[in-house]
This record gives C-alpha cells, sequence and structure tokens, in this order.
C-alpha cells in the first residue's frame, strides 16, 4: 500500500489486531518524500528527476514521444502579506471544459512568442512543450508549494529568470479575465495563475515489480502504462494499491488493513507492505504470527517496541 505520512492521520489507536501485527512486523526506515516513495517501485531510465509532464502526457494524449514536457496546471494564488500563497491546483480547483475553452486562447499567444505551445488535453492537466534544446531551471512539484509562500519555490538562477517571468506575466493575464468573474459568481475559486512542473521527456523505460497497480492518480496511472502492468483490474496478483487520500486511522486500520491481515492468515497473501510518505515502511508476513512475545505497536511510534 503507497500511504501518505504517517502525520497526515491522528494519533490515535489502532484496532487492537492491527497494533498487534504491527509490533510483529517488519519496521524499515526509507528516505522521505513523494518522489523517493515512487522511486521504490517504479524504477525510471534514463535515472534523474522523474518527467512527471511526459509521463502524464503521454496517458492523456499518447504523444509525449520525442518531445520535451512541462506541466503548466492551474492554479489559485491568494496574495497574502508576505507575498502570495498557492491555495489551489489541478484537480482541486475542478476546472472543466469550459474553463479551459475560455482562458487557454488567451494564454497561447503569451508562450507561442517564447516558442512554447499550450494546449490542455485533459481540463486539470496542462501542458507546454518545449524546444529540446531549451535548458530548464529545477520546478518544485505543486505537492510541495500548496499552502506555502509561492515565491519560495520559484526557479532560481539565470535559467529560472524566464519562467519567473512567465509567470508574472501569466498571472496578469489571468487576473483580468472575465472568466475568472464568472467562476467567482458560481463560487469556484478563479484560476489566476499556472504553475510549472514535471519537465522531462519520455522515459526509455519504466519497470516496476507490481503486476497491477490500482490508483485513481494520473502520475501514477502513466508509470504504469509506461511500464506496461496492469491498470486496476481483478485483485488477485500482486498489487501496488494507492491509498494516499486517506486520513482517517478509523478507514486505515479496519477497512484497509484488517482485511489483508485476514487473507494474510489464510495464505492468500505472500506479504502486505504499509509504505508511508515519510519513509517508515511496515512489512506483514504469515510466519510473524509466532513472535507473539513482541509487543503492540501504534502508528505514530517513533521506534519499535522492546521485547
Amino acid at each position: 500500500m503507497l500511504l501518505p505520512a504517517r502525520s497526515r492521520f491522528p494519533a490515535a489507536a489502532l484496532p487492537d489486531e492491527v497494533a498487534r501485527a504491527l509490533g510483529r512486523a517488519q519496521h524499515h526506515v526509507r528516505d522521505p518524500g513523494e518522489a523517493a516513495q515512487l522511486q521504490r517501485h517504479f524504477t525510471v531510465a534514463p535515472a534523474g528527476e522523474m518527467p512527471a509532464a511526459a509521463l502524464t502526457r503521454q496517458l492523456d494524449a499518447g504523444d509525449a514521444q520525442g518531445h520535451l514536457w512541462l506541466r503548466a496546471d492551474p492554479a489559485h494564488v491568494v496574495p497574502d502579506m508576505h507575498g502570495a500563497r498557492m491555495m489551489g491546483h489541478g484537480d482541486t480547483l475542478r476546472p472543466g471544459h469550459d474553463d479551459v475553452v475560455a482562458l487557454l486562447p488567451a494564454l497561447q499567444p503569451l508562450f507561442a512568442d517564447h516558442g512554447l505551445v499550450l494546449d490542455a488535453p485533459v481540463a486539470s492537466r496542462w501542458y507546454l512543450q518545449v524546444p529540446a534544446d531549451l535548458p530548464l531551471p529545477r520546478f518544485a512539484s505543486p505537492e510541495d508549494v500548496l499552502g506555502d509562500d509561492l515565491f519560495s519555490h520559484l526557479p532560481s538562477g539565470r535559467e529560472g529568470r524566464r519562467w519567473r517571468a512567465l509567470l508574472t506575466e501569466t498571472q496578469v493575464v489571468l487576473h483580468t479575465h472575465p472568466w475568472n468573474a464568472e467562476r467567482i459568481a458560481a463560487g469556484s475559486s478563479p484560476i489566476n495563475s499556472l504553475w510549472f512542473w514535471g519537465a522531462g521527456a519520455l522515459p526509455a523505460t519504466v519497470t516496476t515489480p507490481h503486476a497491477q497497480v490500482r490508483s485513481r492518480d494520473a502520475l501514477l496511472r502513466a508509470l504504469a502504462q509506461a511500464a506496461g502492468v496492469q491498470i486496476d483490474g481483478e485483485q488477485t496478483v500482486d498489487a501496488l494499491v494507492d491509498l494516499r487520500q486517506l486520513r482517517s486511522l478509523e478507514q486505515l486500520g479496519r477497512d484497509a488493513i484488517t482485511p489483508l491481515l485476514a487473507a494474510l492468515q489464510r495464505g492468500e497473501l505472500r506479504q502486505l507492505v504499509l509504505d508511508f510518505e515519510d519513509g517508515t515502511q511496515f512489512v506483514f508476513m504469515r510466519s510473524q504470527r509466532w513472535s507473539f512475545w513482541k509487543k503492540p505497536r501504534q502508528l505514530h511510534d517513533e521506534r519499535p517496541p522492546a521485547g
């Protein structure tokens, strides 16, 4: 299971059977962060930054091969006394086809002047096709920016200057666009910025040890497609199950872990791995039922229990 950081769950008690199994499980500490978490399950070649834009472009439009891509997702930015904060992006803004039709034509000439092609095959995922010889700075993932000071995450240096200027010009166009007044009147947040991220070309190869991926997340589905493994489908094969949206400890313990522990004891599973975004991993195996002397453990315990 792919899971969010443990800090996303309340510091409450797990069901007794889950706490006992957690105390007996193998405990590992891996590198934290979303990128490191995905890299534990997918190997992308050539190695480097995850080219999220090219991967999801191939999923969305099937034309990523041979080009350099950058995501330019719609975003909602709120000014504050220190600068501005991103309060929504992509799917969280629930953009629709009407948003694309209204806003894209106003922005496309701006990017065309810089040799960039902007389009949106999916309303929540906008793309820039970038010239292959254009050096790109490092861009921050929107998950790292959300709720934080926007300007502290802007690309730096000479290569970043072009993109900082483009972002400013984009915000001017969107701030004055009448369509955003209609979004506000309808009770939706305005799309008053874009966020550039995920730069790269389609990988030569993507591999994974899993036979199946079950997720609604576009990047995870794109990685599965690139690796040539099943997306969703029957729950009878080794699968990577994406539960990063979970925030309820009760749901995690009762609905997710408990049934799989029962399947593990019946011999229907070889092992169960909980992989948290903070780098914590727990590995459950059937043979651990004999380690009855080990004390129960709660999710937020930092060290394995003694004994």
